[in-house]
């Protein structure tokens, strides 16, 4: 078969103006670093390895929260914690054999004269649906449900400080297939109107501070050294407390019970096999009256006592984690967090992203290259770019790349 001469023109053509080599788009991109978390604040493994030594919580804490003051202040108030975000469906029950489970349509608060619209023994449960722009809840017996009603919001009352056969009554919350116990509290489940998605539940938890929402906390191992568990309730009550009275319509709260804010397991924290009791006795020991305990403050106030995991040997600023400057963060020494005995899993780490994780961080169709442009005086990245093949750039603060790829820490660099 023979060619023709046009045809062997418009090849050489497009031989000509074809690129020599295609961009090559990397399937991953790896890291290697240290430390975990923000960095900000109280370094909870510098405070296991203080505790270790012989410091005290006090002396503790006054190191990573400079010129702050510890003084007791009321902490009885209400906090309203969500335990359940932007869900469909979820099923609450009573956890114990015996005790009752009302639920309420509205919003009850404290009043102690409220109808049910429900009252469960520990045999049934309560389905709720998301269904348009309401809940509707069904009792739940066996394979059996019956409709209680439709509303925006209901509430939910058990008998939470009764002893029943020398157990305290709970209620179970379960959420897909994980379930989580309760003892103290009243549960709202409410229909929040959110942009784009529409309509979901946000389920909270309203428990007083002093004790049933900090025996809950479970930031730190509570097999930890009593003076590290004690500078963490404190630290865990000056957060709390700082934000009481805040409002967030998006979560129906003022706290979540993730890293977000702290962590908050319910009941299963004080009920740890052997340790739970240590944590509990831990939030007590800075109690210094039934409505008071030991807050980190400045100028009279309740700090937003930011913690963190561990850092790369120097703990953050808040100015340069988040842009926002916070007096009592500034960087102090954290040698306890390169100990590889105190923090086996980070005082090294080296991880992998895909290509799909970078794009969507950075806000590009694709990533062919990464820089590192400066870092802090911290040694955490302060600024990275991306490149994608079309030749766009997208440039970072070294935390919200941390946050959008979940690494570990900013303190990494490229491999």
């Amino acid at each position: 078969m023979r060619i023709s001469k046009t045809l062997v023109v418009i090849f050489t053509l497009l031989l000509s103006i074809a690129p020599a080599n295609a961009t090559e788009i990397p399937s991953t991109f790896n890291f290697q670093g240290t430390g975990y978390g923000h960095g900000v604040g109280l370094s909870q493994i510098g405070a296991r390895g203080k505790a270790l030594a012989g410091e005290q919580a006090q002396s503790i804490l006054s190191y990573y929260y400079a010129g702050t003051q510890i003084v007791p202040l009321t902490d009885n108030q209400n906090i309203r914690v969500n335990i359940g975000h932007l869900l469909t469906q979820a099923t609450l029950k009573s956890g114990t054999q015996g005790s009752a489970l009302n639920l309420y349509a509205g919003e009850v608060g404290e009043d102690l004269l409220a109808i049910p619209a429900a009252s469960l023994t520990s045999k049934s449960g309560i389905s709720f649906v998301q269904q348009g722009s309401k809940i509707s809840a069904f009792i739940i017996t066996g394979k059996n449900s019956q409709l209680i009603g439709t509303n925006a919001l209901w509430s939910a009352r058990w008998s939470g400080t009764r002893y029943l056969d020398g157990a305290p009554s709970t209620v179970s919350l379960k959420i897909n297939s994980k379930s989580v116990k309760y003892r103290y509290g009243q549960i709202q489940v409410k229909s929040v109107n959110v942009p784009i998605i529409g309509h979901r539940m946000e389920i909270t938890n309203t428990v007083r501070i002093h004790d049933e929402y900090l025996f809950g906390i479970s930031e730190v191992p509570s097999s930890w050294p009593t003076q590290a568990l004690i500078a963490q309730g404190i630290a865990s009550r000056s957060y709390a407390l700082s934000k009481v009275g805040i409002p967030r319509r998006a979560c129906d709260c003022n706290v979540y019970n993730n890293i977000s804010d702290q962590a908050f397991v319910g009941f299963s924290k004080e009920t740890e096999p052997i340790y739970g009791p240590l944590w509990k006795a831990a939030v007590q020991a800075s109690s210094t009256s039934e409505s008071t305990g030991e807050v980190i403050t400045l100028n009279n106030l309740p700090i937003t006592a930011f913690f963190t995991s561990s850092s790369g040997g120097q703990t953050e600023t808040s100015v340069n984690a988040w842009g926002q400057e916070r007096s009592f963060t500034s960087s102090v020494a954290d040698p306890f967090s390169q100990d590889p005995v105190l923090n086996p899993r980070y005082f090294t780490w080296s991880r992998s992203l895909a290509q799909a994780v970078l794009a969507k961080a950075f806000l590009l169709t694709d990533v062919i290259a990464l820089s590192i442009d400066s870092r802090n005086s911290t040694g955490t990245v302060a600024t990275i770019t991306a490149t994608s093949s079309d030749g766009k750039t997208s440039t970072l603060r070294g935390e919200t790349f941390r946050s959008r790829t979940q690494l570990p820490s900013a303190w990494f660099n490229l491999i």
